[in-house]
């Protein structure tokens, strides 16, 4: 093996070696909490073919996989079948044809190739080895952090992927279910009692479990952040450059010009939770053409920064292309970050974070994007605009959901015009019972985000 992935390779030298050794698996001994991500469960075991895992960067899809070659070798598969290459060591295609043969001599059976977009034409390396039948008896594993590209790549190996049934995964930060399992305090039995009311759910645990969904608001999906509070009860300055770095950084990989990416950011920022459209948006910045302001937009939903919600064509189920859309963050922690980096100051915990989360106001806009941003891992999801406004329509079961969002005061009867039109509506309110307004039913927020992680994650 070229010495140049050796630190990543320990597990040939054993397992214990491995866990002890292995710069990322060494880093998960120094934090309180250590999520094992239900995709180990899903990851490929014994069938051929070509697999990718996407999700933003600084998610932990290098440490999935380095967990995932643990749990190979602990279901006895020989540690000299697997080899984990980063592609930030391959320079194009030509090196990873050859570095790959090399690794396929040596009987590798799970070839595991990270961050492989930072190997130039990478696609046309991959797809050669397949059809010269290199990889016929391999598990191949691909991950990478831009999804547009990862996607495009994907429609070229028609017929060489395998034959799984899911072949392609997407790595989220944790939701609001998988942080209540991590941070435990709340057991799983009180889990299930709450999530399938069981009736004569103490109070405590209700109150408990609306302190876990104002620290989520804090730390969101990460772990390091949610690590910082649990270690620290803060978030570090460190830990928000880290984040903020990456957006930064990727964009400028792309030739993206830092002044428009801010001022965008910025105008997203003022926006949540609004309408806008590209033409209006370019009316308010120094970014003076809706195609530069869609092209940033576009980018910055396939590294998982932004999620770009449309209203809905209730007839067809669809997106309305000719309505204003609304651009959310993707979670609350990198809501959190690009505000740091926006506004720059030494602490900005206490300075920005903390301010954000004791506003009713933007809290309210921070609560109603966490929300969408659930059920979108789960289900296309839009807003209805039409003589009033619904804030999420998800569809299931070939129909449409309609939920409205209130995190503060009451709702007035005018903000209930719309909604109280659907037979099948649902109200998530601030309040800790569930109940009914004007008819409609409602149930608490993080009751319902930890059912819906529950019954939808085994």
């Amino acid at each position: 093996m070229d010495i140049r992935f050796s630190p990543h390779n320990l597990h040939l030298e054993g397992i214990d070696i491995f866990t002890q050794q292995d710069p990322n698996l060494r880093a998960l001994t120094k934090q309180k909490l250590v999520h094992k991500s239900s995709l180990l469960d899903d990851l490929p075991q014994s069938e051929p073919g070509i697999y990718t895992i996407t999700g933003g960067r600084q998610i932990g899809k290098t440490t999935l996989l380095k967990q995932w070659m643990v749990q190979l070798i602990k279901n006895n598969i020989p540690p000299e079948s697997i080899t984990y290459l980063t592609g930030e060591l391959i320079d194009d295609h030509h090196a990873l044809v050859r570095i790959v043969i090399d690794s396929l001599k040596q009987k590798t059976q799970y070839l595991l190739i990270d961050e492989i977009t930072y190997i130039s034409n990478w696609d046309k390396g991959i797809k050669y080895l397949a059809d010269i039948g290199s990889l016929e008896n391999v598990i191949l594993v691909l991950t990478g952090s831009d999804l547009v590209v990862i996607k495009e790549a994907r429609m070229r190996f028609p017929g060489r992927r395998g034959v799984s049934d899911n072949v392609d995964f997407h790595l989220f930060p944790l939701d609001f279910y998988e942080y209540v399992k991590l941070n435990n305090r709340i057991t799983h039995n009180e889990i299930c009692d709450l999530v399938e009311d069981r009736g004569n759910v103490l109070k405590n645990l209700i109150n408990i479990l609306y302190e876990e969904f104002e620290s989520y608001l804090v730390h969101g999906g990460f772990l390091t952040a949610i690590n910082d509070m649990a270690i620290y009860n803060r978030i570090l300055p460190s830990t928000f450059a880290t984040y903020s770095d990456w957006i930064r950084g990727d964009m400028l990989k792309r030739n993206k010009q830092e002044h428009n990416l801010k001022d965008l950011l910025s105008g997203i920022i003022k926006r949540i939770g609004s309408q806008i459209t590209w033409n209006a948006l370019s009316r308010d910045l120094t970014i003076d053409h809706p195609k530069t302001i869609s092209d940033y937009i576009e980018i910055l939903q396939s590294m998982d920064v932004l999620y770009i919600q449309s209203a809905l064509l209730e007839d067809k189920l669809a997106a309305a292309p000719k309505k204003a859309k609304k651009v959310i963050f993707s979670d609350p922690f990198i809501y959190h970050a690009t505000n740091a980096w926006l506004h720059p100051c030494q602490d900005p915990f206490e300075m920005l974070l903390r301010p954000q989360i004791e506003s009713s106001k933007s809290c309210s806009k921070i609560v109603e994007s966490c929300i969408v941003n659930h059920y979108q891992r789960k289900f296309p999801v839009f807003y209805i605009k039409a003589k009033g406004e619904v804030d999420i329509a998800y569809i299931d079961k070939k129909r449409f959901w309609p939920i409205e969002v209130k995190w503060t005061g009451q709702l007035r009867p005018k903000e209930l015009k719309q909604i109280s039109k659907y037979s099948n509506a649902k109200i998530l309110t601030k309040n800790q019972t569930a109940g009914k307004i004007q008819g409609i039913p409602t149930e608490p927020i993080p009751l319902n985000l930890l059912r819906l992680g529950y019954f939808i994650i085994p």
